[in-house]
């Protein structure tokens, strides 16, 4: 793989001011927008071969201290980006259009804008990124070119009101877990690590494509996208010393002078044998009946963890390989009221779209408000560093039915190369999973166990054996919103 070895220490010291943006729109003017292009409609026009020869250009330059060189743009997003945090969307909205402006000055073509690669109409990687012939600055290596079994409509479904993370049925939080994720996961390579994934160029047509997807859940009547005025909207994002964006202008397309050709939401999955010729395996793919077996992992006890977390208990020790598994976790009798208590007074379990603090909490109820599946001590193998694999996670699947059908009320994310990448990028050991709305939707059920499912998604391309260890599978309260 391409060199990354550029420290932060020494990115910083290049001179932002010499990056040849374009003029950012003023905030609330009148400008005719340009338009961003799908890939197949972009390659027939003339910005082509301004984007292909801007891109070969900047790979050449081997000086990754230079907005010029396409290694700085990869250094801007190992040095800043937020994953998993608040702002993920609006920060890469910031980010890709930076780019686009170096682009239009590389190229000298002032039309040129980012094509977006719009996966739910075609998963497959467009043939002009997959030619290996030595010259096309557009080729790296993949594990997989296809991220069918990467898509899911839940962000999109009816009851996605609220956008920011940090509020119930989160758009944001949404499209992180899937399909942002998992085509990273499946597509492998320089993509499966957060580190080196915009080393490859349709890394920037994938979140461009999510920008895209962002604006058209934007434009639906009922979305809930804070006001202009809301102080969520204050301060600015960085992307290099000396290149900042206030937040504000990240707020809607319009606002940085550019639009999409298509402003829809999908409403379908594309059809598999047509677009990419996978044929539905029960191993490769979610549509399995039922929860997988309950592996025999041993228990771990329930324990305060910190001043702001319990655990209610565990299973220990959880591989997982080729094939689907569940993992249990039993609660003793004081841990499931304890259950029962933060579910009976958690926002996440109000009829209201706020996660604060309900104004009538019942008396001598504890602190806790949330519940948090955490996976603790993980471990990515030798054999699945590459990716081009994930895990669908849930939480107390039913035992019988197609669990396409049920996704969206025990869905909680997806675990493989890029998720662990990223959670190691943070200086973390742990993933953590807010599975309070989840719990609440399924009421009580068997208070005596919690049952975490993980479903194996394979592409064509994926490791065989143990792919991701787990130390510890556990369920805590916290009394953190998510």
């Amino acid at each position: 793989m391409e060199s990354t070895s550029l420290k932060r220490r020494a990115f910083v010291k290049g001179t932002a001011s010499a990056l040849a943006l374009a003029s950012f729109p003023e905030l609330g003017a009148a400008v005719t927008p340009v338009i961003r292009l799908e890939w197949q409609t972009f390659k027939t026009t003339q910005q082509f071969s301004s984007f292909y020869d801007a891109v070969r250009t900047m790979k050449s330059n081997t000086n990754g201290s230079s907005p010029a060189s396409w290694q700085y743009w990869v250094n801007v997003h190992r040095n800043y980006c937020p994953h998993s945090e608040p702002y993920f969307l609006a920060w890469h909205r910031g980010y890709i259009y930076c780019l686009e402006q170096q682009l239009k000055t590389i190229s000298g073509d002032k039309n040129l804008t980012l094509p977006y690669w719009d996966y739910y109409t075609y998963p497959v990687i467009p043939s002009e990124f997959t030619n290996s012939a030595s010259a096309n600055p557009l080729y790296v290596p993949r594990v997989n070119t296809n991220v069918y079994q990467a898509l899911d409509l839940s962000p999109f479904a009816s009851t996605v009101v609220n956008m920011q993370r940090g509020t119930k049925n989160a758009f944001e939080t949404k499209l992180e877990n899937a399909p942002h994720n998992p085509v990273h996961d499946l597509i492998g390579g320089y993509m499966g690590d957060i580190n080196t994934a915009p080393i490859d160029p349709i890394f920037y047509l994938h979140h461009c494509n999510l920008d895209r997807l962002w604006n058209a859940w934007e434009h639906r009547s009922t979305s809930k996208v804070p006001a202009a005025t809301n102080s969520y909207w204050n301060g600015s994002f960085t992307y290099a010393s000396g290149l900042t964006m206030a937040k504000s202008k990240t707020r809607t397309p319009a606002n940085l002078g550019y639009d999409y050709a298509n402003d829809t939401m999908p409403r379908s999955l594309p059809p598999q044998a047509q677009r990419g010729g996978i044929v539905r395996v029960q191993a490769q793919i979610s549509g399995i009946h039922g929860r997988p077996p309950v592996g025999n992992f041993p228990s771990s006890p329930g324990r305060s963890v910190s001043a702001t977390r319990r655990s209610l208990g565990g299973a220990k020790g959880v591989h997982l390989g080729n094939a689907s598994v569940s993992a249990l976790v039993a609660l003793s009798s004081s841990n499931a009221t304890a259950l029962k208590d933060t579910l009976a007074v958690s926002p996440a379990a109000s009829p209201g779209d706020s996660l604060e603090t309900p104004q009538a909490m019942a008396p001598g109820k504890a602190s806790f408000r949330f519940v948090k599946l955490v996976l603790d001590g993980i471990a990515l193998s030798a054999a699945a560093q590459n990716g081009g694999f994930f895990y669908n996670v849930y939480v107390n699947l039913p035992a019988t039915g197609d669990i396409d059908s049920v996704k969206a009320d025990y869905f909680v994310g997806t675990i493989g190369a890029f998720e662990i990448s990223t959670m190691k990028h943070h200086g973390m050991k742990m993933l953590s999973y807010d599975v309070t709305e989840q719990l609440a939707r399924g009421g009580p059920g068997n208070a005596a166990q919690i049952v975490v499912s993980f479903v194996r998604i394979s592409g064509p391309n994926s490791p065989n054996g143990d792919a991701v260890s787990v130390d510890e599978v556990r369920v805590e309260l916290g009394t953190d919103a998510p």
